[in-house]
């Protein structure tokens, strides 16, 4: 089974919590299964559990529409560098991660091979796989009412060291910010230039082709000044590289440009 994990920053919280992927087979199959994981950084509270059938945007997405709706907006989102949550294109932005901008939400990735980074949410899955996976269940089903268990008990009965023995159920409290599917413009401040992305995935610039991502595609980038020749590209807040006017290519901050990203395998 492998595990995708999310975590959810909220206003009032703290503290961050990262994300990973992980893969165990699913008893008796050799199959593996996604399994994606949303926490609270602050409380620890588990918002949800749930299996999926792959790593995919659509099932992704409609687990995170659903706890929007219950328990509100965060002010961030932090995870892992895998699929729906990244991809090679510049500022590792993916489709999921532009809805989450859109609805005012800032994206953050963990650095590459860096668990370190994630012990809270690390300590956790360590649980969620003692208690749910060793062994699986024999059905998805099955399995879906062991990770349910776990969530229940993780967050109203089982007393943390971390929180003063207390329950992360007590502790937690939803996202002042409500819901809204209707998507935000993405705004820039008044001195930068704005180019809208094409659907073949660029810009135009001094009447030279620019190549940016099909991910932004009908979507606004913004170019902020910086020496002669070179600029800023953002998009909203996300900052996806620098525009050089001797090559009019866009590099990101190893030096590569959006071209030679897509060459390379996502880490």
């Amino acid at each position: 089974m492998s595990v995708s994990t999310a975590a959810v920053h909220h206003a009032l919280a703290d503290a961050l919590l990262l994300a990973e992927l992980r893969r165990e087979p699913l008893a008796p199959l050799s199959a593996t299964r996604p399994e994606l994981t949303v926490q609270d950084a602050y409380s620890r509270y588990l918002l949800a559990c749930d299996g999926l059938t792959g790593p995919l945007l659509q099932p992704t997405q409609q687990v995170f529409q659903r706890l929007f709706r219950t328990y509100g907006l965060p002010e961030r989102i932090r995870s892992d560098n895998g699929q729906p949550f990244a991809s090679c294109a510049l500022g590792r932005l993916s489709q999921l991660s532009v809805w989450w901008l859109r609805l005012g939400i800032r994206p953050e990735l963990i650095e590459p091979a860096s668990p370190h980074q994630n012990g809270r949410h690390e300590r956790m899955h360590k649980d969620l796989k003692a208690d749910t996976t060793r062994p699986a269940a024999y059905s998805l089903a099955a399995q879906q009412r062991r990770f349910d268990t776990f969530r229940r008990t993780f967050n109203e009965v089982r007393p943390h060291e971390a929180l003063d023995q207390r329950r992360p159920a007590a502790l937690y409290a939803p996202s002042d910010r409500l819901y809204v599917p209707r998507l935000r413009p993405i705004t820039y401040p008044e001195h930068f230039e704005i180019r809208r992305v094409s659907t073949n995935g660029g810009i135009r610039w001094n009447k030279r082709w620019v190549n940016v991502s099909h991910i932004l595609a009908t979507l606004p980038v913004g170019l902020e000044p910086l020496a002669s020749g070179t600029w800023n590209v953002f998009f909203g807040p996300v900052h996806l590289g620098w525009l050089d006017e001797r090559d009019y290519r866009i590099h990101d901050r190893r030096g590569r440009s959006e071209r030679e990203r897509h060459l390379l395998p996502i880490r």
